[in-house]
């Protein structure tokens, strides 16, 4: 381990930290108003120093402290999920039921419903529980790292194990992860609008605050959740975790968050059934306590018809579903940083995406250098590496292709950094400060060329300086035209000479001296012209979102199959009004030269225009955007403060990984509403049958546990339509969840089965002449062989001979066949009250199972025909927000 530097003299040994500093945090001493400290105070009372802590010392305080998160993390023990899975009412409800049982002298009656009770947890604890430890898995592959000082050096390390009295180094790009004091800074910005709602970022620099001030006058303190615009700083960590300003305010952040459409289309279809479910139940049991039916039998038969209705593996369904979902998306390189953004990335119909790395290679390398007159100049390549070697602000590929490019041919050795203006999104400069051996002192400055050229009052040219009159600028432009027009980005470069300057600041970039260009050429990514056309077959459409000028814009997009004519420049987006936007939007393919409050603007315009917008970005300028769209998409490299907006994160950045992805995301959601469809339009129907029949039959048309049973065995093939195979056809175009739909479904699939249901009543009391026991038992088969068989039918809009199930499902749902079958003819039959059925009853009663399947066949066409008009005349262009993008969790 490294030895203390001096800094570490007065800093206690890891021992001496623990309960000391834990006892004098919770007695206010440095949590009240630390603003107001001086720095030497403040590092005093942490029992830290300015060169941070030593590994053991934060190990120590992370004991003490907990984990840098909002929430300290659960312990999602395997016990406490199965718990939670008899805290549903609908469980709770069957257990009362039991014990009714056993005091009024039922006790195999309540061992037979304990034990489907059970049987049915379990099923849905192993569901349950593996999806949760799925997840976990997923998210631990993009935890965000910070860099904090450890030991004395600069350590990578993950951002929930900083702990009070950690140095957090931060710079361009960095979500902050803690609350804390600047110790240094240099040009540093924070965008605070998480907190105080204002728009544009703040300075902040070390210092002190008034004691009383609020959190937008506290100018030397950052906080969590907070994001980095400009400039670099190194903080001292305060507070962390559950302690932060940010953590007093989530709560109630995140009560404002809107719900998805998908949440909320399974809140409505809640409803929807519980207050079928409620009449039903009501009525049920009335009806037969009034037809004077044992009281006891009656009430476990309405409660057996309400779950018998209820699709109760809902939950564990759609966890299941999603989470496979995710570790099948995670497989093809994109990892989901919120489940029910899968449904959304499916919804996506429109994607808005920079250029670099996208469409184009994203390994982008410089191509020349050259004078102000065009001329190869090595001179230029010279101050271009300074510049972006000695830079330690924002990385970015343009200052790795410089650095890269033709290495050892220019020594920089005679040369010394004397101070750096960082980058900035409204000056889109970079400058450096450098002095050779002459003692000569240059500053660098490299950027987009024309705000290069406002710097600049003169021009350096071969034979010296000369004044930046309107030929010169005119001169340069008709370069920067020509060479844009070829595919190359164009930086411009400028100097400026000093003698003894002490430091540097914004005001010396004036009066500089243009020396010339760069040129960095980005081809476009192969294959990317069939990705595209790829997304075009699947109904999503491609807007490119750039800063770059419309001539590379254009050029590229001519390369790659998209229009090049439709074009809105950021100039031009900034002269229109809120709907002169919206109608210009819908004509635009390419919107070029924008800055990043436009980028947010152009999405919220698409959203307003009906369309589900999908937005792909990684840099600091993009999280405006990644807020606002529908789905926001970024990189695993992206910068932290796009990584935390972003829903969805992809490994590579790849539009063939997101189309892939499009791909999962659209499977995940059809299999999800196929088991609704299923479970509802199956229960439905039967259910409906079974309460008409309780009321003209002078018995029960099945048991309570006979009801429990055929629900418990149905269930089960239906858990393996979480990995059921998709038709293609189902991924051609975006998919919403339509409560009407699902409606209209489940009532008629629902007639549909009541019809053969009374067809089978018909059959068994006046074909067969069939007692209680062998009409409850006949009826059973018969129930849970067609909801088996419409399993089948409804998972696929093709006739189902022609769609092939998953191997899973096709093999449960046989065997469940079978048991269904064997059941009567077993050793267990006496126990559920069932006896053996004569073959020419088990042969009408397939004889009749056949002919629903072909009716069903037939309903499906129909109803799915008259579906696809309704739905799309009845699609709102103005839903809610497929989900929320105001705020974003830190640590």
């Amino acid at each position: 381990m490294a030895t203390r530097s001096a800094d570490d003299k007065d800093r206690p040994s890891a021992g001496a930290t623990g309960q000391q500093l834990i006892d004098r945090w919770r007695a206010g001493a440095v949590e009240h108003a630390y603003w107001s400290f001086g720095t030497d105070q403040l590092v005093q009372q942490l029992e830290t120093s300015t060169s941070g802590l030593l590994s053991v010392d934060a190990a120590t305080r992370l004991a003490k402290f907990g984990r840098n998160a909002l929430t300290q993390r659960s312990s999602g023990s395997a016990f406490a999920v199965f718990v939670r899975q008899f805290r549903s009412p609908l469980v709770l409800i069957l257990v009362f039921a039991a014990v009714v049982s056993v005091f009024v002298g039922e006790g195999h009656e309540a061992a037979i419903i304990g034990a489907i009770v059970l049987a049915s947890c379990v099923l849905s604890f192993t569901q349950e529980y593996g999806a949760s430890r799925a997840m976990e898995v997923l998210q631990q592959r993009i935890s965000r790292k910070t860099t904090v000082l450890r030991d004395g050096f600069e350590r990578s390390v993950d951002v929930e194990t900083i702990v009070p009295g950690d140095v957090v180094c931060l710079s361009a790009g960095n979500l902050i992860p803690v609350d804390g004091v600047i110790l240094e800074s240099r040009d540093f910005n924070v965008s605070e609008s998480v907190l105080t709602g204002e728009t544009f970022p703040v300075v902040k620099s070390a210092g002190q605050s008034a004691p009383d001030a609020g959190i937008a006058q506290r100018t030397n303190a950052v906080f969590t959740g907070t994001s980095v615009r400009s400039g670099t700083a190194k903080v001292l960590a305060v507070a962390t975790g559950t302690q932060t300003e940010f953590a007093s305010i989530a709560e109630a952040l995140k009560r404002r968050i809107p719900e998805t459409e998908f949440a909320r289309g399974i809140r409505m279809f809640g409803y929807l059934m519980t207050e079928i479910m409620l009449v039903i139940v009501v009525l049920v049991f009335f009806a037969n306590v009034t037809l004077e039916r044992p009281l006891i039998e009656s009430l476990l038969f309405s409660l057996a018809l309400a779950v018998g209705l209820t699709p109760e593996l809902l939950p564990a369904i759609i966890s299941v579903t999603l989470a496979r979902g995710a570790r099948t998306m995670a497989a093809s390189g994109v990892i989901v940083r919120r489940l029910d953004a899968i449904e959304n990335l499916g919804s996506m119909d429109l994607l808005c995406t920079d250029k670099t790395g996208t469409l184009t290679e994203g390994v982008i390398h410089l191509d020349g250098s050259f004078d102000v007159e065009g001329n190869p100049s090595n001179e230029v390549l010279l101050w271009a590496r300074l510049n972006a070697t000695l830079q330690t602000g924002l990385k970015n590929p343009l200052d790795e292709a410089i650095t890269t490019a033709q290495p050892g041919q220019e020594d920089l050795s005679h040369f010394t950094k004397i101070d750096e203006i960082p980058y900035d999104f409204v000056r889109k400069r970079l400058s450096v400060a450098v002095r050779d051996e002459a003692r000569e002192q240059t500053l660098i400055t490299k950027g987009a060329i024309q705000n290069v050229l406002d710097a600049c009052s003169f021009v350096q040219g071969p034979h010296g300086l000369k004044s930046l009159d309107l030929s010169e600028r005119e001169a340069v432009d008709e370069k920067f035209r020509r060479w844009s027009a070829q595919g190359y980005r164009v930086l411009g470069l400028a100097i400026r000479r000093f003698r003894n300057k002490a430091g540097f600041s914004r005001d010396d970039e004036t009066e500089m001296a243009f020396a010339g260009f760069l040129l960095f050429l980005d081809p476009p990514k192969e294959g990317v012209r069939e990705t595209l056309s790829a997304l075009v077959d699947r109904g999503i459409g491609v807007k490119v979102i750039s800063g770059d000028n419309r001539y590379v814009a254009a050029h590229l997009a001519d390369a790659v199959g998209l229009r090049s004519d439709r074009i809105m420049t950021g100039e031009d987006l900034s002269k229109l009004t809120k709907n002169g936007l919206l109608a210009g939007v819908r004509k635009t393919d390419l919107f070029v030269e924008i800055d990043p409050n436009q980028k947010e603007r152009i999405v919220e315009a698409l959203r307003r225009s009906g369309h589900v917008v999908g937005y792909l970005g990684d840099g600091i300028n993009d999280a405006p955007a990644l807020h606002e769209a529908d789905i926001g998409i970024s990189v695993d490299t992206a910068v932290d403060v796009a990584r935390e907006a972003a829903d969805i994160i992809l490994l590579k950045r790849d539009l063939g990984v997101l189309v892939k992805g499009v791909d999962d995301g659209r499977r995940t959601f059809a299999n999800t509403m196929k088991y609704i469809s299923i479970t509802t339009s199956a229960n439905f129907g039967n259910m409906i049958s079974m309460a008409a029949a309780s009321l003209y039959l002078p018995f029960l048309p099945l048991l309570a546990k006979q009801i429990l049973l055929n629900n418990f065995l149905a269930d089960i093939p239906a858990l393996a339509i979480a990995s059921d195979n998709v038709d293609p056809d189902q991924l051609r175009r975006p998919r919403h969840w339509d409560i009407h739909f699902v409606r209209r479904f489940m009532i008629s699939f629902g007639l549909v089965s009541s019809l053969f249901d009374f067809l089978t009543f018909a059959f068994l009391l006046y074909v067969v002449h069939a007692g209680a026991s062998t009409f409850q038992t006949g009826w059973f088969v018969e129930s849970l062989l067609t909801q088996l068989l419409i399993l089948l039918v409804i998972r696929t809009r093709k006739t189902f001979w022609t769609s092939r199930p998953s191997r899973l499902l096709a093999a449960l749902a046989l065997t469940v066949g079978g048991i269904a079958i064997a059941i009567p003819y077993t050793p267990v039959a006496n126990w559920l009250a069932m006896v053996p059925l004569p073959l020419p009853v088990l042969l009408g009663l397939l004889a009749i199972t056949a002919t629903y399947v072909l009716v069903s066949e037939l309903t499906k066409h129909w109803l799915f025909d008259r579906g696809n008009g309704s739905r799309r005349g009845r699609e709102n262009p103005h839903r809610d927000r497929a989900t929320s993008k105001s705020v974003r969790l830190a640590g």
